[in-house]
This record gives structure tokens, C-alpha cells and sequence, in this order.
């Protein structure tokens, strides 16, 4: 059984027993969370798709951590003109794991 859902404006496919990273949710480590948008869900043979939300549907998951994404370097520049500009930025993340998907 799978789902997808959608949080901080990112679609995943999720699972009962996975660990994802997502964007930062306000939650302390140890807390449970639900998350309400779910747009399909697949047991077995069955596949119900949402219009655009599977009504009824939802994820709950156990929030691990909260921890900090790889850097990523950014760098703009202008050929012949001497502009450049070399910035870096990390993403704030929640490690989360699935604990149920009911409908």
C-alpha cells in the first residue's frame, strides 16, 4: 500500500515504514503529524485517485528530526563585464516517518 501526498508544495510517494525529508513543518521532534493532502492512494488491485484530494484519506507520520540540507552554491554571472556573485544556501528539512495510511 502506497500514497501520494503533497506537502510544502512537493508531491511524494509514500509508504508505511518510510523515512522522507521535507520542507521544515513546525513541529518538535517526537510529535506526531498528519498530513491531509493526499492525492491517490493504492492498496493491492485498488487505486483511488482524488478529484483533486482523496476525501477522507490521510498520512500520519512520526516527525524524527529537524536538520539542515547538503549546500548548495549559487553563482551569477555576466560574461566580459566583471559581475559575479557566488552565494550559498542550505534548506531547513523534517525527517519523517510513516507510520499508517488510512482511507
Amino acid at each position: 500500500m502506497y500514497a501520494i501526498v503533497r506537502t510544502g508544495g512537493h508531491q511524494y510517494k509514500v509508504a508505511v515504514g518510510d523515512q522522507l525529508d521535507v520542507e521544515k513543518l513546525p513541529v518538535e521532534a517526537g510529535e506526531q503529524v498528519e498530513l491531509n493532502e493526499v492525492l491517490m492512494v493504492s492498496s493491492d488491485d485498488q487505486v483511488t485517485v482524488g478529484d483533486p484530494l482523496v476525501a477522507g484519506a490521510r498520512v500520519t507520520a512520526t516527525v524524527v528530526d529537524q536538520h539542515r540540507g547538503d549546500k548548495i552554491i549559487v553563482f551569477k554571472y555576466k560574461p566580459k563585464k566583471r559581475y559575479r556573485r557566488k552565494m550559498g544556501h542550505r534548506q531547513d528539512l523534517t525527517r519523517l516517518s510513516i507510520n499508517a495510511i488510512t482511507l
